[in-house]
């Protein structure tokens, strides 16, 4: 088989993709870099793509506490699968009554739903709502159900949905299928690239989110990663911060703040960047379609 030649513009093409691609691994590699160097190495030198002296402090002062942190890994873990899953199901069933042309009352409802998206109740009745008449304070609940469904998303997938031929639901109906059968066996796996993109948006929101646990956990049990090593870093920042005592000042200038920052980071993106290959394949085309049908 013949060796594919390219052209001087394809040639173009890749080196600036090739070159592009490289430059965003220099963030990543930053990170890891600064995360395994010294304080005054940062201090004197800045951010470098190697460490000038390697150590593992960062590291050891975050893992101090090794079993909260395993813990606030699983309620991470639990609540990302867990709110995502929920999240995508209950959003695209939003986006599918939407999508459906013979609903007589759609556009109602997305005027209600376009509403949401401007404006909201603020939030102290927010807070109160979701405490003293749904009762999540300290309960799983409490880190899904408010970020359960998205009007951004809902519109995203109902844009897609517009796509799906309507005769493949009258033709399912004829076979006797209900609303949800047809939904659930046939618009769905239709949907799966708008699904994908948005799932991997909603588990990036529930990774990430510290706020819930903020606002409605107490327990130290239930404390999400986000939430526990917000804590860790704000603890360092007042103890470098603090000149109440000479003692806390030279127990605060061993602690290397910057990399605690850097190890931070790595802790809690590894798990994103293992999510993301497995539905980058159905990343575009699930937006740009979602983005530009309607």
């Amino acid at each position: 088989m013949p060796a594919k030649k390219f052209s001087i513009s394809q040639s173009l093409i890749i080196l600036v993709i090739s070159l592009f691609s490289l430059s965003c691994l220099f963030p990543f590699i930053m990170v890891i870099s600064g995360s395994l160097s010294t304080e005054n190495d940062i201090i004197n030198y800045g951010y470098t793509l190697w460490p000038k002296h390697i150590t593992f402090d960062s590291y050891r002062i975050l893992f101090l506490g090794s079993n909260r942190i395993i813990d606030a890994y699983g309620i991470s873990i639990l609540v990302t699968t867990a709110g995502t899953i929920l999240s995508v199901f209950v959003t695209s069933m939003g986006a599918y009554v939407m999508a459906r042309r013979s609903f007589k009352y759609r556009n109602i409802l997305s005027v209600y739903v376009i509403i949401t998206m401007l404006f909201n109740g603020g939030l102290v009745p927010w807070y109160i709502i979701c405490v003293h008449y749904l009762n999540l304070k300290d309960s799983l609940w409490a880190l899904i159900l408010p970020m359960l469904a998205n009007a951004f998303n809902m519109f995203l997938i109902r844009n897609f949905m517009h796509s799906i031929p309507e005769e493949i639901n009258e033709s399912a109906k004829m076979d006797g299928a209900g609303e949800f059968k047809i939904f659930y066996r046939l618009v769905m796996p239709l949907s799966l690239p708008v699904l994908a993109t948005v799932g991997l948006f909603v588990a990036l929101s529930y990774w990430n989110d510290w706020f819930l646990g903020l606002m409605f956990v107490d327990k130290q049990e239930l404390q999400p990663l986000q939430l526990l090593l917000r804590t860790l870093v704000s603890n360092v920042e007042f103890l470098k911060s603090s000149s109440n005592a000479s003692a806390m000042q030279r127990i605060s200038a061993q602690i290397p703040s910057e990399s605690i920052k850097m190890a931070l980071t790595v802790v809690t993106i590894g798990p994103i960047v293992f999510l993301y290959p497995f539905v980058q394949r159905y990343f575009v085309k699930g937006l740009m379609v979602g983005a530009v049908k309607g």
